[in-house]
């Protein structure tokens, strides 16, 4: 599988990137982001589940790897991201069931590297 933490670390890299070449679509979706996740009548853990849960159906190993951190950052359980993933696997059949084995192998390594 994926180093996720280190994955995470990369990609931020190249996010960084795109904000030097392409300032103004990346301010765009960095405002979309922040209107998004800004807790309402959802708060910021169920945001960032819904978000873990389409990025399993849709397949982007860039994008579990991110949620799963934040959800873990915003106190998601274990037990709580597990059943996001049911709903994943509910609503994206087989593959989502692979792709959900990628957010439970970047749970794992994430909490061991809080606990380190």
């Amino acid at each position: 599988m994926h180093d996720w933490p280190q994955m995470t670390k990369e990609v931020t890299a190249q996010i960084r990137q795109l904000r030097a070449d392409a300032p103004e679509v990346m301010r765009a979706f960095a405002a979309l982001a922040q209107a998004a996740s800004t807790a309402q009548a959802l708060d910021a853990k169920t945001k960032e589940l819904i978000a873990l849960a389409i990025s399993v159906a849709v397949r982007c190993d860039d994008c579990i790897a991110f949620h799963v951190k934040a959800a873990l950052d915003r106190g998601a359980s274990k037990q709580e991201i597990t059943e996001a993933l049911g709903m994943a696997i509910y609503m994206g059949a087989g593959p989502s069931v692979m792709y959900a084995t990628h957010a439970l192998d970047a749970l794992g390594q994430f909490a061991a590297a809080e606990k380190a």
